[in-house]
């Protein structure tokens, strides 16, 4: 009996691997799963109507419900912040790509930390609420000092600045370990200083939730949390001349749970929430 060369066997085993691989992944699966999208709860449609029914986007994209100036709608939830673009923009999903170590802002551009103070203290003045945060100023930018020791790191210190703070700006600590805190003097080098976070007496947990000072991955999340949800249902109650306890309602029947009862956690979605608003209020909506 003839033995196809070695040669030979390793290639036709590897066309068998192809072919079957490419009937699987290329065949069966797609048809699969446009069968399993078939199932009617699982139409995978995300078309919104508007209360004056015209198309009013995706419920899986999340929008921003501001105006001209970018200021806050106060008749309406509002997301979180986004990335992408200039907001919620799906042609530019994207995240800031800012880490926990972006703490002090450079010429072009504010730290993570600037930009989650400045953030909370928007929304707690929006809200009525204590905005503050640990490590952050009660101006809204991130409370860190530049601090120089006669050793290099380390021993006496000689100087301390308030490197997001700067002149004419009053520091926001007066001396650290007896040394008396400066303003930052625009393009000068504190490359040689050590950075140094301060924490405040901001309380451990604020009142300000996360996720409402930074943004998603992606930025065109549409959820929000639950906590966010109900710090803002006090102004949207007065705006739209409801109870809070009815626009607590509606926030519950947008309320989505965790995956599989176990992923994630419970999300807010704003553009349905926003759209039920109007159409229980249409002329405080309008």
């Amino acid at each position: 009996m003839t033995r196809i060369p070695h040669w030979l066997a390793q290639h036709l085993a590897a066309l068998r691997v192809v072919l079957v691989l490419t009937l699987l992944t290329g065949l069966a699966y797609p048809l699969a799963m446009t069968a399993f999208a078939q199932v009617p709860f699982l139409d995978g449609k995300s078309e919104v109507t508007a209360a004056n029914g015209k198309d009013a986007g995706s419920s899986l994209i999340g929008q921003s419900f501001t105006d001209s100036k970018g200021n806050p709608l106060k008749r309406y939830f509002q997301s979180r912040p986004s990335n992408a673009g200039t907001g919620y923009d799906a042609t530019a999903s994207g995240a800031g790509n800012q880490g926990p170590e972006s703490v002090v802002d450079t010429k072009d551009k504010p730290s993570l930390l600037t930009l989650v103070c400045g953030r909370s203290k928007a929304v707690g003045e929006l809200e009525g609420v204590d905005g503050s945060r640990p490590f952050c100023t009660p101006e809204g930018v991130g409370a860190v000092l530049g601090v120089f020791y006669d050793g290099g790191t380390s021993g006496q210190v000689t100087r301390a600045v308030s490197l997001n703070q700067a002149c004419p700006a009053k520091p926001f600590l007066a001396t650290y370990k007896g040394v008396r805190v400066t303003c930052a003097e625009p393009g000068a080098d504190y490359s040689r200083a050590v950075t140094v976070p301060v924490r405040g007496d901001a309380p451990a947990h604020p009142v300000v939730p996360a996720d409402a000072v930074t943004a998603s991955g992606s930025g065109l999340d549409p959820d929000i949390s639950p906590a966010y949800a109900r710090l803002q249902a006090p102004r949207v109650a007065h705006e739209r001349g409801a109870s809070v306890a009815t626009v607590r309602k509606l926030i519950a029947k947008y309320t989505t749970g965790r995956g599989l009862g176990v992923l994630g956690e419970p999300g807010v979605n704003v553009v349905e929430l926003n759209i039920a608003l109007d159409r229980t209020y249409p002329q405080q909506g309008a």
